[in-house]
């Protein structure tokens, strides 16, 4: 397994971690800062899933006038992974 730190752009949250599995599946997701509660769930729903489930599901979500949001940059971390 491959362990991955990815520097967020323009969110509350200023890092997303997760591990990388040798079929390409995303595990442990965790976010440093941001809404806790919802970035616990966004994690949940995602643990297991492929970098392109999950970029398909939330690539493009924006959050207020921000031009990205926590979700966002998840998808652009595991795509980068």
């Amino acid at each position: 397994m491959t362990h991955v730190e990815y520097k967020t752009s323009g969110t509350c949250a200023k890092a997303i971690r997760f591990d990388r599995d040798a079929d390409g599946r995303i595990h442990n997701i965790s976010f440093d800062g941001g809404c806790n509660g919802n970035l616990k769930a966004v994690s949940r729903l995602c643990e297991g899933m492929t970098a392109d489930e999950i970029a398909a599901k939330l690539a493009g979500n924006l959050c207020g006038n921000k031009g990205t949001s926590c979700a966002d940059q998840l998808a652009k971390a595991v795509l980068s992974a």
